[in-house]
């Protein structure tokens, strides 16, 4: 005889609810709630060293740039998710009556994992594509010097580049703003990656 297992659905109202009382982050995907995987100290150097230097570039511009306790809610496809940075244009769209979720980044990192690299790079990609504000998606490697660019083109089609080597330069395409890599991976040991 096979067991099954029901899975509860939760509306947003009810994660919401939830994550406010909880010791730990989950995102919230279209009724499930997925507790969200522990990160890597290179994890949080990389995310807080791109965090770092965006902020002190577009200090006293019309940006607003947050780091991963920031939640975004995505509507069409019922996903909340907490970006490891995100860079709004102006002033922040909010769901709800509260200031913990927005809804209108132009630009969005992910430091990429073993866990996370696949589901970053293809349905959460998907998804963040549904936010009409969106035209920039950044996803660096937290293993070498590598990071996977994405940018909308006046047409709506998403080009591609690929920038790799510690001396190389990650130019943003819809904010005036560079970074070499050796920078962005500034006081990351690549040898305790691998242990991850």
């Amino acid at each position: 005889m096979q067991l099954e297992i029901q899975k509860r659905h939760y509306t947003p109202e009810e994660y919401l609810a939830l994550e406010e009382k909880a010791e730990y982050k989950s995102e919230y995907r279209d009724g499930e709630i997925v507790p969200m995987t522990g990160g890597t100290t290179n994890h949080n150097k990389i995310a807080g060293n791109f965090y770092a230097y965006l902020k002190f570039a577009l200090r006293g511009k019309n940006y607003d740039v947050y780091i991963g306790n920031v939640r975004l809610w995505m509507p069409k496809y019922r996903q909340h998710a907490y970006p490891d940075v995100m860079v709004i244009q102006g002033q922040p769209v909010y769901t709800g009556t509260s200031t913990t979720t927005v809804m209108n980044p132009m630009l969005i990192a992910e430091v990429l994992s073993k866990f996370t690299q696949n589901y970053d790079q293809d349905n959460k990609f998907l998804y963040y594509r549904s936010i009409p504000e969106f035209k920039e998606y950044i996803l660096i490697d937290q293993y070498y010097y590598h990071v996977m660019q994405y940018v909308k083109t006046a047409e709506g089609q998403w080009s591609f580049t690929e920038i790799e080597g510690e001396y190389t330069i990650l130019s943003l395409q819809t904010i005036d703003f560079q970074i070499p890599l050796n920078e962005l991976y500034e006081q990351v040991n690549f040898a305790e990656s691998d242990e991850d």
